[in-house]
């Protein structure tokens, strides 16, 4: 199991431009057991697989898989055309090209560019003159490339780069979790993924048969997929989800991975990430989980979240949402 939450700031973004044609964004928020009230909390997060379901929701009531962002309106079956035309390639090199060809089609701003250079190639995107890209639809064209072509190669693609034309829209944990702990960097003079030149050798893994299973639910699927990953980062996350209840320490996720403790650290600064964030973001996860199940007392899944104390994982819980759990689970 994958535990994982979302900041709101992608729900109020998935809603944006829905009342503008006549969409009530809180029978979206309900229809997908999303507590409206949370929609005003800075702090809160929701599950995954609500996001996830929320965001295709919103796309068919809107007929726009763009959700409005673009000049001209994607009608749904783009994406899912668009796996179909990639899949038949033999290297990621030729299916990002041709991802890029596909979308560049439909003459919608903004639009991805393929740009290779001697040591590094970018997935680019350009807008039509004039245009302000709004934050939020550039992370998701961007997060969508990056995940469908880790899909493609079923691996954690590593990204040099993620450059954002613009300054911070969201908390640097959510970049850190959309892109991996991949290095983001911002007001840059493009917004783009960078990647390793070798990596476009790599050989498309992916088959027909596997297409059909991710085109059930691609948005799900791009958000919870996981590949085997030799970062430090993920090796100390599959060590403390393993022990959550006990809560190791780093001196004990360190012997258990055969590395020095302040070795361990450096190496985690490195990738953007601290052990203490790690841990938060476990403990958060898993609570948001079974928040979401019913059945399961508080007390409960304090234990299950690595608390000793009902009290204690209260308070945690109120500091990373902006609610208590009881709040929490009645808004749900």
């Amino acid at each position: 199991m994958r535990d994982l939450s979302i900041s709101v700031y992608f729900a109020r973004a998935v809603l944006r431009n829905a009342v503008a044609i006549g969409l009530d964004p809180m029978e979206l928020l309900r229809k997908n057991r999303i507590s409206p009230r949370l929609m005003l909390e800075k702090g809160a997060r929701i599950s995954i697989e609500r996001y996830a379901n929320l965001q295709v929701s919103t796309m068919l009531a809107m007929q726009d898989e763009t959700l409005g962002y673009s000049t001209r309106r994607l009608p749904i079956g783009t994406w899912s055309m668009m796996c179909h035309a990639v899949i038949g390639c033999e290297t990621l090199g030729q299916a990002l090209n041709r991802y890029c060809r596909f979308f560049q089609l439909f003459e919608s701003s903004p639009w991805p560019c393929f740009i290779e250079e001697p040591d590094q190639v970018s997935l680019r995107l350009q807008a039509q003159e004039g245009t302000t890209l709004e934050a939020w639809p550039v992370e998701l064209m961007l997060f969508n490339a990056h995940r469908f072509s880790s899909w493609l190669v079923q691996e954690h693609l590593p990204i040099q780069a993620v450059n954002l034309a613009y300054a911070p829209a969201a908390q640097p944990e959510d970049y850190r979790h959309m892109f991996l702990a991949n290095p983001v960097f911002f007001e840059a003079q493009h917004s783009e993924l960078v990647f390793s030149r070798a990596l476009m050798e790599k050989r498309i893994t992916q088959t027909e048969q596997g297409l059909r299973h991710y085109l059930r639910h691609p948005a799900l699927m791009m958000l919870t997929q996981d590949f085997p990953r030799n970062s430090w980062t993920a090796r100390v996350r599959d060590q403390i989800r393993h022990s959550l209840q006990e809560m190791p320490e780093l001196g004990t996720v360190a012997d258990a991975l055969d590395i020095h403790p302040q070795t361990l650290r450096r190496r985690l600064a490195a990738e953007g990430a601290t052990f203490k964030d790690i841990k938060n973001q476990l403990r958060r996860d898993t609570a948001l989980h079974f928040l979401g199940k019913q059945g399961i007392s508080i007390e409960e899944i304090a234990h299950r979240s690595g608390f000793s104390e009902a009290s204690a994982f209260i308070r945690a819980f109120k500091s990373w949402t902006g609610l208590t759990p009881y709040t929490y689970r009645k808004g749900l």
